[in-house]
């Protein structure tokens, strides 16, 4: 499966989450590495719902950019 995760910078560090699975978050120093440990915490999350019987959530969010000219 295929999720959307959302990567903001902090003051030192990196945060990412996934509007698809609350909880489902990690931290990083970089870009890279954030979501590199964001790719492996998705996976920690799904076996974690499969080992307790709850069905995996299907990706709903679509993410986009748009373009704001002042």
């Amino acid at each position: 499966m295929r999720y959307a995760i959302v990567i903001e910078k902090g003051e030192n560090s990196y945060g990412a989450y996934v509007p698809d699975l609350p909880g489902c978050v990690a931290v990083g120093e970089t870009v890279e590495e954030v979501r590199t440990l964001m790719q492996e915490a998705i996976i920690f999350h799904l076996e974690g719902l499969q080992e307790e019987g709850f069905k995996i959530p299907e990706p709903l969010s679509i993410c986009e950019y748009v373009e704001a000219k002042l």
